[in-house]
């Protein structure tokens, strides 16, 4: 079983990572929204808000980020000025020991700290990459954890569309191995021993304008825009850990 021990371990290789851009940025590349002051701030996008067309739209892109992210960060911050102390804190490391938060803060910070963790590794794990694949230590691993890249894929959307209501869909390193979870609202893998490595949003913000009702058919396209060499990267120091 993981311990707390190793799951801030795990987190110190990861938390970078999460925290930062990606590191090939568009010239042209939008710079975060305006968000209320406080210890966390809304990432930039890192890349322009059409650069996933037409698989998610650009509209989409700029209404998630700008406004439904910047929410989480500044009703994070409001958070987080009742609990001394935690500002000091990554967010991941607050959402691995939720048990030490506050319990006056406690839900709020699980919360918007999720929805600001869980968007944060979400924008970094998207690029247009049209039959896209992992490769190297990655490919191996979901071929043994899922029997193939093929299996992986509709284990991936078959989670993504059972989770009920608003949430995510996960692929996740827990106890040393991949697999495949999901999470109600903005809860996050860190609060269950795990590590998030790939997550699709399943909020209906996160493509209503574009798939209405369709969520199967966002699913899919959202195959098209996983940046497989940053969940690489991702898995590859936690594998060696």
């Amino acid at each position: 079983m993981i311990t707390r021990r190793n799951a801030l371990k795990n987190l110190a290789l990861v938390t970078g990572s999460v925290a930062l851009a990606p590191s090939l940025v568009h010239a042209q590349a939008p710079a975060a929204a305006p968000a209320a002051e406080g210890v966390f701030k809304l990432p930039p996008l890192g890349y322009d808000y059409d650069a996933l067309e037409p698989f998610i739209d650009a509209e989409t892109m700029k209404i998630h980020h700008d406004k439904h992210h910047a929410a989480y960060v500044s009703k994070l911050n409001v958070a987080i000025a009742g609990a001394p102390g935690l500002e000091k804190k990554p967010i991941e490391e607050i959402l691995t020991n939720l048990d030490a938060v506050p319990e006056a803060v406690r839900k709020d910070i699980r919360n918007q700290g999720g929805g600001h963790a869980n968007h944060s590794l979400f924008w970094q794990t998207l690029k247009k990459n049209e039959n896209g694949k992992p490769a190297g230590e990655l490919a191996k691993a979901i071929d043994t954890n899922f029997g193939s890249f093929d299996k992986f894929q509709e284990a991936f959307a078959t989670a993504a569309t059972k989770v009920f209501g608003s949430g995510w869909a996960w692929l996740v390193w827990k106890d040393k191995k991949l697999t495949i979870d999901s999470s109600a609202n903005q809860d996050s893998p860190y609060s269950t021993g795990g590590v998030p490595l790939l997550g699709i949003d399943v909020w209906e913000h996160a493509y209503y304008l574009k798939y209405q009702n369709r969520r199967p058919d966002y699913i899919k396209a959202f195959q098209s825009v996983i940046n497989w060499d940053f969940v690489n990267d991702r898995y590859s120091k936690l594998a060696k850990a």
